[in-house]
């Protein structure tokens, strides 16, 4: 396993991390057994990172994680999302807060308990509130840094322009923002201004929440009652014309011997050292699948068919529902 310095800071972490979103019931049930042997695997085959969230399974991901990090903990780097306010508005809606200092630092000191642990590595603030001044919501965390509660912090879907205003309050070590071959907004500015600024791109749902596993060709694929049947680029018309775009990405795996997510991943850790692929498993046998895109390269041949194939903006819908898009890339 090949590691890499976590932006700023002194934490080497490898190259791939695991993300424990759907190891609290996120895309289906899981195995809590299940997923506690896949994350054992991952320790034992040199992974030293795992991205999680408050917000996951209510604190169930926190307490799953706690077991597998008995007598490792030293050796395993934590990135927890703080997650957003569950509390719904008269139409049903859930909150658009979660940046208060107050909703921050409460969230944070659940964690640790959740975790079992003393001090989180990386704490990052799941959404920009807009209700509030990014200012106050990272002079919160910045209080939690003193208090020795977290090491360091970062920010999930911010823009260029609130990096810079973070920045000005506290140091922030890495980004956090959804990006694939499907989805290239990071590179429409986000990724200039982390590396100006010398931090990590985290790069979460790297698979497109599993389009770009290419096992969905329609919605009918989906199981009944998977959120992501609600999901734009797997409504029905799109799904079947990103399905199409996948197909000429399969000729590339097949060439490489390698599967569809294998060439994704690959494809994300081709950027440069600086952005973390952090695809969510829960199985053994996915965790093995992706880990062995560590090992494929891609060469410059490769990279620019992919863009002709999948340039920004090719899928067909937009990667969040139109009232999730609000909260994005803010």
């Amino acid at each position: 396993m090949d590691y890499v310095q976590f932006g700023s800071t002194e934490l080497k972490v490898s190259r791939y991390a695991v993300g424990c979103m759907s190891m609290s019931g996120s895309y289906g049930t899981a195995d809590d057994a299940e997923s506690l042997a896949t994350l054992q695997q991952a320790f034992d085959l040199g992974v030293n990172f795992l991205d999680t969230s408050a917000s996951y399974g209510e604190g169930h991901n926190h307490s799953l994680i706690a077991q597998a990090l008995k007598g490792r903990r030293e050796r395993i780097v934590i990135h927890s999302k703080s997650g957003s306010p569950r509390k719904k508005d008269t139409d049903g809606n859930r909150s658009l807060g979660g940046g208060s200092p107050e909703y921050l630092i409460k969230t944070c000191e659940e964690s640790l308990t959740n975790l079992g642990i003393d001090t989180l590595d990386v704490f990052c603030m799941s959404r920009i509130d807009p209700n509030i001044p990014i200012e106050e919501s990272v002079g919160g965390m910045a209080r939690l840094v003193e208090q020795g509660k977290a090491r360091y912090i970062s920010l999930s879907e911010a823009s260029g322009e609130s990096i810079r205003r973070a920045r000005k309050v506290h140091p922030v070590v890495s980004l956090q923002i959804e990006f694939s071959i499907f989805s290239r907004d990071a590179e429409q500015g986000n990724l200039d201004a982390c590396r100006e600024f010398g931090m990590s791109l985290m790069a979460y749902a790297p698979l497109g929440r599993g389009l770009l596993t290419g096992e969905f060709n329609t919605t009918d694929d989906l199981p009944e009652g998977d959120r992501r049947r609600s999901a734009p680029r797997f409504s029905p018309g799109n799904i079947e014309r990103n399905a199409d775009l996948l197909n000429q990405i399969r000729a590339i795996a097949q060439e490489k011997d390698a599967t569809l997510p294998q060439i994704a991943l690959a494809w994300l850790m081709s950027r440069g050292p600086d952005v973390i692929p952090i695809p969510s498993s829960k199985s053994r046998k996915h965790l093995l699948e992706n880990i062995k895109a560590c090992d494929i390269v891609l060469t410059a041949d490769d990279l620019a068919r992919i863009d002709a194939i999948a340039p920004y903006g090719a899928p067909a819908g937009t990667r969040l529902r139109e009232q999730d898009m609000s909260r994005a890339n803010v």
